[in-house]
């Protein structure tokens, strides 16, 4: 069994998990990849961060194989790239090694630029801070704050930050901008802006993977990922309140 055929499916699978896609999405495309090139006793497990998988070649166990993947973005161009590759896969259009090579360019496919990032985080912080209640004014609030929090985010995974630290201190930063803003007289309601700010750090993507790996029968998987998502949660949580408190007692109550 060529090397380059055992390992296509494991290069797949682990980008899929790197990049935010759900449990059974990456087994079910790795053992599509496996039975379109005809590896034997093909068997794969696969968990939120890492991926167990053992093969055979004329009854004898080949490989069993174990990759750890540390940490997961959300990266949706990718997880659909390699998704038509493996129905291109699957139709026999490529060798293994032409596959390979695709999977090379599809990992180096590149976020959106960051002006793009900010754009998009600062129009979504507003529109999120108008949708629940906010005025006008809240909103204009809520932009400025998204375009303060995209740049952070840029910064603190630059310098590779841990996620909790990440949320813990952007959410502190997002309240104490908004107010900022609140306590120079623009923006009326004070929880329309933190509420539109934040919209950006929730965990919405690991909540539903988690909810739908519970469903495919993945439960420690649905587990961990909920476990995280609620840990992040508690993260802007504590960031928003503590900045919060601590600017009521400094103004007397001024932010209530």
């Amino acid at each position: 069994m060529p090397l380059s055929t055992l390992e296509l499916p494991f290069r797949m699978g682990q980008i899929l998990l790197e990049n935010g896609a759900e449990i059974s999405r990456v087994q079910e495309t790795m053992e599509r990849v496996a039975r379109a090139y005809n590896i034997e006793g093909f068997d794969v497990y696969v968990l939120t961060n890492s991926i167990f998988a053992t093969a055979s070649e004329d009854g004898v166990s080949h490989s069993t194989t174990f990759r750890y993947v540390p940490g997961t973005t959300v990266h949706l161009g990718r997880i659909m790239a390699v998704n038509q590759l493996s129905r291109e896969i699957a139709e026999g259009l490529h060798t293994p090694e032409e596959a390979l090579m695709r999977l090379e360019g599809i990992k180096s496919i590149s976020y959106s630029p960051l002006p793009a990032r900010v754009l998009c985080c600062a129009a979504g912080s507003a529109a999120f801070s108008f949708l629940f209640g906010g005025g006008p004014l809240d909103s204009l609030v809520a932009f400025f704050c998204g375009v303060v929090l995209e740049l952070y985010l840029d910064f603190a995974d630059r310098k590779g930050m841990s996620k909790f630290l990440k949320n813990l201190s952007s959410s502190a930063l997002v309240t104490l901008c908004g107010a900022a803003f609140f306590l120079m007289g623009l923006g009326q309601n004070m929880d329309k802006i933190i509420i539109g700010s934040i919209i950006r750090l929730v965990p919405g993507v690991a909540l539903t993977n988690s909810i739908r790996d519970f469903f495919s029968g993945d439960y420690l998987s649905g587990a961990i990922r909920m476990l995280d998502a609620f840990l992040v949660g508690g993260c802007i949580a504590v960031g928003v309140g503590f900045v919060i408190k601590a600017l009521s007692v400094l103004t007397g109550g001024a932010l209530l």
